[in-house]
């Protein structure tokens, strides 16, 4: 470490992203992105807009975007923020809720940027241990001195709370905010969007990087209480007026406007996982069940570590996480039908060698 560095630099510790090969004869299932290309309206918004003139500064309130969610999720425009994808959304939520000092509450298995932002920002936190089947204790949640995040469904798990156990940690946490981290919901059958209205200290955060194949354009957002909403645009505007450019917000735009190509991507990749979650099963893999564009797998017999360096030299990428209680467990993000036939065929080969 530099001795010009800040307190914040030197006690940050940085998240660790999915490998991104170069190469381009390698099958990515370890990212989560979306196997299908965005709506076909995207690429033709973003091309209109590269005739215009660059030059200007986007839009720094993103009106015709914020706008165009809210007609999709029945709010108001001022129920809705964006930002340059959901992890900026979410470090801006950090730094407008959750004060210094006062302990937050998330699961102890969940999506790994939590830890980061809440050390960088000097935010004490407290774990949650799942239970043993990786399910969430809603009442552990309860009464947090200074407030809740937890993703739904959850990362790396693909497990969902049910709707009215998230309305009762809502509930139980009246006098602060609890953020939930829907980036998987598309896939799942309930949001938490339908509470916004009737709780105040509800904010629920969502991307177009998954179900609208749109990781490459960052492109995040979130709805909650004006008053929320305010305060999030009061963290944006005090760091970067301008967080989305002009392509990203015509693709975005276009992308909510295509809601029946969405429909139809996030129902292909649902029977792709009720397929391949049978064939697993049928290999002695334990798998959980899933509502995100992944599943969450173990075998009883093999080592998860041996199995992911198996794929990899075989060209195939999976997440693997080497601590525990999750060390026996691969993320496997569904493919199209060709990919994951690939995949299976694959991992029936490597499982007769090790027989």
């Amino acid at each position: 470490m530099s001795k010009f560095w800040s307190s914040m630099a030197k006690r940050a510790t940085p998240y660790v992203p999915g490998e991104q090969p170069k190469e381009i004869n390698v099958l990515k299932l370890n990212t989560n992105e979306n196997p299908y290309p965005p709506s076909p309206a995207v690429a033709s918004a973003i091309t209109e807009e590269l005739g215009k003139d660059l030059r200007l500064y986007p839009p720094p309130n993103a009106e015709d975007l914020r706008e165009v969610i809210a007609t999709t999720y029945d709010v108001t425009t001022e129920n809705v923020f964006v930002g340059n994808g959901s992890d900026e959304v979410l470090a801006f939520a950090f730094m407008a809720f959750f004060e210094p000092g006062q302990t937050i509450r998330f699961p102890d298995i969940t999506y790994s940027f939590y830890p980061v932002y809440a050390t960088l920002f000097d935010i004490p936190y407290e774990t949650v241990p799942v239970q043993r089947d990786f399910t969430l204790t809603t009442e552990s949640f309860y009464q947090s001195e200074g407030g809740v995040i937890f993703p739904n469904p959850n990362a790396p798990t693909s497990l969902s709370l049910p709707l009215e156990e998230v309305k009762s940690i809502v509930e139980n946490n009246p006098h602060t905010v609890v953020i939930v981290d829907e980036a998987y919901v598309d896939f799942a059958q309930q949001s938490a969007v339908e509470l916004v209205n009737d709780y105040p200290n509800l904010l629920v955060v969502q991307t177009t990087s998954k179900s609208r194949s749109l990781a490459g354009l960052r492109v995040g957002y979130a709805l909650g209480d004006e008053q929320l909403i305010q305060a999030l645009i009061r963290m944006k505007d005090s760091f970067n007026s301008y967080t989305l450019d002009r392509l990203a917000l015509a693709g975005a735009i276009a992308s909510f406007k295509d809601q029946t190509y969405t429909e139809k991507t996030i129902q292909k990749i649902i029977a792709t996982r009720s397929w391949i979650t049978d064939e697993m099963t049928q290999l002695r893999f334990h798998v959980l069940p899933s509502e995100t564009n992944f599943i969450f797998v173990s075998h009883e017999q093999y080592e998860a570590n041996t199995l992911y360096n198996q794929l990899k030299e075989k060209n195939i990428l999976v997440r693997y996480f080497d601590s525990p209680p999750i060390d026996q467990y691969l993320r496997i993000t569904i493919g199209t039908d060709e990919e994951m036939q690939l995949f299976l065929k694959t991992l029936k080969e490597i499982i007769n060698k090790l027989e």
